[in-house]
């Protein structure tokens, strides 16, 4: 009976290689999977091997150009990932009490904002909390927080899927802007009907739709249609651009803010805008989290001290 336990315990699959089979599953691939972790396909390739041994199936279809996931991998890839969401949620409970966040926590946000904001908050959270492994993707796509594994996803503009929770983390818009050469040139417009005939900086950034411009103005949102011979899905280089006299753009003012103080960009048809509030996006409610609470509470209060405009602390549930 105990060489019989033994023999069990012995072919238990162990947590480790559960996480590497459902990254190779995310990422459909051992040399995508390796890449994350830091580590050769050859590695991976071990561990899945090990890892199939123990449970006596056959996980994935290899191919030379990808793998991808069997019946068998599938009904294995479920149960793995609610196994290792429990077990992160008992080390978040065990962190609640130890006062220290620990664990790898997922983010996702756009590269420019990423770049400029993003990165350099999370240099100084992880020297506060070292035990946190923090990984950051940039994506100027919406991804699908569950099915791509992350945990946090920043978001600048307020057009949030329904049944997500989201915390404001701080207050901003997109404003409309021009370089004082671009405006020797051609004027200042009066209206903003005049911007149709302008040449515009057209951006196609996550939610934002391409060439069509909706704004806040004195008697409620108007929507604009504008072309120009420059367009980018690149935000900072459209800011660019709009430095190089190129023509309007429509930028968050936290992008340009420093440019119009000094004089770079003026800030045109002020009486207009469009809501572009930054926000941290998850699936499960802060409470359930430890590492998500303490990440989120961080960066509310590092962009209200470095850039101003505290955000209400209450979450929001969006809902259709």
């Amino acid at each position: 009976m105990v060489k019989h336990k033994t023999r069990i315990m012995n072919n238990m699959p162990l947590l480790s290689d559960l996480r590497v089979f459902v990254l190779v599953a995310r990422r459909a691939g051992f040399a995508a999977a390796a890449e994350e972790m830091g580590v050769s396909p050859a590695f991976i390739s071990k561990r899945i091997a090990l890892l199939e041994k123990a449970l006596s199936v056959s996980l994935l279809h290899r191919t030379t150009r990808r793998v991808a996931i069997t019946e068998d991998g599938e009904r294995i890839y479920e149960w793995a990932q609610r196994i290792l969401n429990d077990v992160d949620h008992m080390m978040d409970e065990v962190s609640t009490i130890r006062q220290e966040p620990q664990g790898t926590l997922r983010i996702v946000s756009s590269h420019g904002f990423s770049r400029r904001f993003i990165a350099p908050a999370l240099s100084v959270l992880a020297t506060q909390y070292p035990r946190l492994e923090l990984r950051l993707d940039v994506s100027d796509r919406l991804v699908d927080l569950v099915s791509e594994g992350f945990d946090l996803d920043i978001r600048v503009g307020d057009d949030i899927a329904p049944n997500l929770i989201a915390r404001k983390l701080a207050d901003n818009r997109r404003i409309l802007c021009a370089s004082p050469a671009y405006l020797a040139r051609h004027g200042m417009p009066k209206t903003l009907n005049e911007l149709s005939g302008r040449a515009c900086l057209v951006i196609k950034e996550r939610d934002m739709p391409f060439g069509i411009w909706r704004l806040q103005g004195p008697g409620g949102e108007e929507t604009i249609k504008v072309t120009g011979a420059l367009a980018s899905n690149h935000g900072e280089i459209v800011h660019q651009w709009c430095l190089d006299g190129q023509g309007v753009a429509l930028r968050s003012y936290w992008d340009v803010q420093e440019n119009i103080a000094s004089g770079k960009l003026v800030h045109i048809l002020s009486d207009y805008y469009q809501s572009a509030n930054i926000w941290a996006v998850y699936v499960s409610r802060l409470a359930t989290s430890a590492k998500v609470r303490v990440t989120v509470e961080f960066l509310r209060q590092y962009f209200e001290r470095h850039y101003g405009g505290a955000a209400p602390q209450a979450e929001y549930l969006f809902s259709r």
